[in-house]
């Protein structure tokens, strides 16, 4: 049994890899489902869709393999996280769509725990702002508004589970409702500190505690597949977030390590040890991941609007047909040129923290066209992972003695222009592996570590691959003269905020 098979359940898509012994990728399967807006800033899934789509890939992948469950050592999940979903204890029917994690329907519950002054007490217990991403507000919104809701959950007949306890709960057949802690850790629910649900947050947000799963450590015996699933039963040994799980799968095991992950927007961790570090700068606290009980924490940034970017290019300007001509059309920009440009299309996310404010280039001349606006477009991400990175080694007391070593994965980072520019802003440099299949990778690895496949963290490591490594060579006039244009041009944006109405 030298196989493992990871689930990547992702938020427009279901995946699922089969790996080798020796990290090597077997065969992979991807199956899209719909996706539904039924009001503005509304997003949901329908979870028979999410259960239909991660069976059938599954399937897929092991015929494809050529193998069958008894040569299956473990089963991996990675998720999209925060997406809530509440289901009959009794049947597994949902009570309701998932609400996807981009939702923004629970503003006005985040919007009065704030003027109430629960903030400050949240954000120290949970290392997360009150804001609708999160899971807690979603599911007081599911038993508030589906009748009957509030009562069943109080005669226990009601679970709530991320996607991931979701799938392994019907993967169990219905045996197992438990999660890991890096999903626990993103619902405004679980107190980082002590690694438990906390009574108070679900007092107020009104959440019965027997509607919670389980917390596990990220590498742990979840439990086995219905037999009938796959033609035998398979251990369920891995469970990580998406972003946790590709930090994992980057081989950030060691504090100061960080990886960014570049697609329809850009998510970056920062390893902080097993010491969690609060954030001045608007960062989140956050677990990376738990092994043998100990959690290992993690600073993280978000920026919404990475890979985005260039599909705008391409869908709203139509200067570009595919993603990879960016790269070589930002090469032939003028260089005496300064454009910015500062794609806050939905507002902008860490450290800013600001969903009002919308997007805006600056420095456009006569001479502007198709090259510096794709320059402007790529370079933009640059710059905001360049304010992620200044923001971390802010918040976090030992970035100054530390090389802090970049790692990036995802569809941006094929574009060797980029990730040159990334290093010269940054200073420092910037390592892309063999394997992009981090996040999938790091729930095979959470999953085979527990099935004796794979070695611990420290030999894992090694067996991580770099492609390119890409050192700065701008200068460093060049760079804060750069630096400063950026941060005006920011400071433009959000001077243009003119609050909620």
């Amino acid at each position: 049994m030298s196989y493992v098979l990871a689930i990547d359940q992702g938020t427009t898509s279901s995946r699922a890899i089969v790996f080798r012994g020796d990290i090597s990728i077997a065969s992979s399967a991807q199956q899209e489902f719909p996706q539904h807006f039924p009001a503005s800033g509304w997003v949901e899934h329908e979870p028979e869709d999410i259960w239909t789509s991660t069976v059938a890939v599954c399937r897929a992948a092991l015929e494809k393999a050529g193998i069958t469950a008894k040569d299956i050592a473990a089963i991996g999940i990675t998720n999209q996280r925060e997406t809530t979903i509440v289901w009959d204890r009794a049947t597994g029917q949902a009570v309701h769509r998932a609400i996807v994690w981009q939702d923004r329907r629970t503003a006005d519950i985040c919007a009065r725990l704030k003027s109430e002054g629960h903030e400050p007490a949240i954000s120290a217990r949970t290392g997360l702002i009150v804001d609708p991403y999160f899971s807690g507000t979603k599911v007081a919104w599911i038993l508030d508004h589906v009748p009957g809701a509030r009562e069943r959950a109080g005669r226990g007949e009601l679970l709530f589970g991320t996607v991931d306890c979701y799938l392994l709960w019907r993967l169990t057949g219905g045996e197992v409702h438990a999660t890991d802690a890096t999903n626990a850790s993103r619902t405004l629910l679980f107190n980082i500190h002590t690694g438990q649900w906390d009574d108070e947050l679900l007092k107020l947000l009104r959440v019965p505690r027997s509607m919670l799963p389980e917390v596990k450590d990220s590498s742990a015996r979840f439990g086995d597949s219905a037999p009938d699933l796959f033609g035998g039963a398979i251990a369920i040994s891995g469970i990580a977030g998406d972003q946790q799980a590709a930090t994992i799968g980057q081989a950030c095991f060691e504090p100061g390590m960080m990886k960014s992950t570049y697609g329809t927007g850009c998510f970056a961790l920062l390893n902080t040890g097993a010491t969690p570090v609060a954030s001045s700068n608007k960062l989140l606290t956050t677990i990376a991941y738990q092994l043998g009980g100990k959690r290992t924490y993690a600073l993280e940034g978000s920026i919404f609007v990475a890979g985005s970017a260039v599909q705008w290019l391409r869908d709203g300007l139509g200067i570009i047909r595919q993603a990879a001509e960016t790269g070589p059309l930002a090469e032939k920009s003028d260089s005496t040129q300064s454009v910015y440009l500062v794609p806050a299309f939905v507002g902008l996310g860490a450290p800013y923290w600001n969903p009002r404010v919308r997007g805006a280039l600056f420095g456009l001349t006569r001479n502007t066209g198709p090259a510096e606006l794709a320059h402007a477009a790529l370079e933009s991400v640059c710059y905001q992972t360049f304010d992620l990175w200044a923001a971390m080694r802010a918040d976090w007391p030992d970035a100054d003695g530390a090389n802090i070593v970049l790692r990036v994965d995802g569809g941006m980072t094929a574009s060797d222009w980029t990730m040159q520019r990334l290093a010269d802003l940054l200073d420092a440099p910037v390592d892309r592996p063999m394997i992009q299949e981090t996040t999938a990778l790091g729930a095979a690895y959470l999953a085979g570590l527990k099935a004796g496949v794979y070695p611990e963290p420290a030999r894992f490591a090694d067996n991580w691959r770099l492609e390119r490594r890409f050192k700065p060579v701008m200068s460093a006039a060049t760079r804060q003269r750069k630096l400063a244009g950026w941060a005006r041009a920011v400071k433009g944006v959000l001077a243009s905020d003119e609050g909620e109405g």
